[in-house]
Formats: C-alpha cells, structure tokens, sequence
C-alpha cells in the first residue's frame, strides 16, 4: 500500500501540468482538509487550482518521495511562472488522501558550496533505523533550534561530513554552528518556536515546524539525511504563513 500511495500522489502533481480533473481521484470526496491558507478546501478546490495552475505551462518535478504510516511526504520543484520548490504532505485513510499541508518558496541558489535547493540523494536506507533518526531529528529541532543549545550540536550532527542544500548555507560543521548564531546576521535569523510534526522514513526525516524571521510568523520544513546515527545533509523551506485575513479557510497552515 505505501508503494502505491507515493505513486498515486505522484500522478496527483502531475496533474498540475494538464490540469486534468481525474488527477484529483486520490482525493477523499467526502473528506479533504486543506492546511494551504490560500487554496480552497475540499476536492473542487484542489481541481480549481490545478486547472488556474495549468495555464501558465508548468513543469512539475518529485524530486522525492516518503511513506511513515499514513502520511506520504514529497520533495517538489515547480516551475509555473516562477521556480519554485516545496514540500507536500499528504494524510490517507485507507486508499483516498483526507489531508494535506505544503510549504513553498521561490527557488534560490546554488549556495557558496555550489549546491542547489533539491540535489543529492533521493532515496530512503536503513528502514531499521526509522525511529531512532526520527528521534535524533526531534531532539535536535526542540534543542538546538528551539532551546538554542547549540554546545550540544555534536550530539546531533555529523562533525567531518555535513552537506547544506539551504541557499545561503555552506557545507561543514562549522559553517553550520555559525548560522546558528543568531546575533551574526540577524537579518537572516531563523528563530524556532514550535516543532509541530516530524516524518520519517529510514534515513530521510522532515520537520514542521513554526517560528518567525525578521519578526514575521513564518513555517519551516526541514529535510535531513541522517548517517551513521548523526545529521549529514539537510534541505529546506522557508515561507511567511498569510495573515488570518487572507485565509481561504480556518483549517490553518499547521
């Protein structure tokens, strides 16, 4: 069934390109509960949009794609009228996907370390290690990037091989503890308030959560790769959640 979801969403993206109703088949009828303050809930309107999104000639790219339990998550590049790059999280019940939350931004890059937003490795190992890496992952987020402990940094991640994909970041251990550092640049600081939901599978873990940038209500999903029991690659985005007053519904963005 896994298998199956992932690809059944695969379809579903796709169908940004044509625009053909039939993409959405994989929604509930009866049940879908939209977390994209912008798009309307329900099934028509998620076709609506693929259908507006259609007439700017898209290309669709899953550059990734996950399974933990019910929830399938994916890591997209776009290319409507802008690049951009996202990821999706679906929610099932048995075979109709009921739920879904998405965080997208314009693409950037590649960074000082010559990578881009989406390169790397794209598939899932070490199915055994599922739940420790998800509870590495956990623990870094609620410590280092919520609490601030960035002394225990080496608990976390890898001190000799780290690979930055965020488009202002450089690889290293070192590069990292520093954009850590809020006081550095502040205009460029990412404060972490809530960790809402972390998925994994194998060796891939991503993170939701919530914080602010510059003073602004903003939502981070983070990617990482884990390795030999620490942190050796990470991918993200990074987007300002819309004020209430533009909400197309009150399921909100988390």
């Amino acid at each position: 069934m896994t298998t199956t979801r992932i690809e059944r969403i695969r379809t579903l993206l796709k169908g940004i390109e044509t625009g053909d109703p039939d993409a959405v088949s994989v929604i509930s009828q009866t049940q879908y509960i939209q977390h994209n303050p912008q798009t309307q809930t329900g099934r028509q309107g998620l076709a609506a949009l693929f259908a507006r999104l259609s007439k700017t000639s898209p290309r669709v790219n899953i550059v990734r794609a996950f399974a933990d339990g019910d929830f399938v998550f994916g890591h997209t590049e776009y290319d409507f009228d802008s690049r951009r790059v996202g990821f999706e999280v679906f929610r099932f019940e048995g075979d109709s996907a009921v739920e879904h939350w998405d965080n997208i931004q314009p693409r950037r890059g590649p960074n000082p370390s010559g990578h881009s937003m989406v390169d790397g490795p794209t598939e899932a190992t070490d199915f055994d290690d599922t739940e420790a890496n998800r509870a590495l992952v956990r623990a870094f987020v609620e410590r280092v990037r919520i609490a601030g402990e960035t002394n225990t940094l080496d608990t976390f991640v890898s001190t000799d091989r780290y690979t930055e994909h965020h488009p202002n970041g450089a690889d290293g251990f070192a590069a990292l503890k520093l954009s850590l550092d809020v006081t550095a640049n502040p205009s460029e600081a990412l404060v972490y308030h809530r960790l809402h939901r972390v998925l994994a599978q194998g060796n891939f873990v991503l993170a939701v959560s919530e914080g602010s940038r510059e003073g602004v209500r903003t939502s981070f999903y983070d990617l990482y790769r884990v390795e030999a029991g620490r942190i050796a690659e990470h991918w993200d985005t990074i987007e300002v959640v819309a004020p209430p007053e533009e909400w197309k519904h009150d399921n909100g963005k988390f």
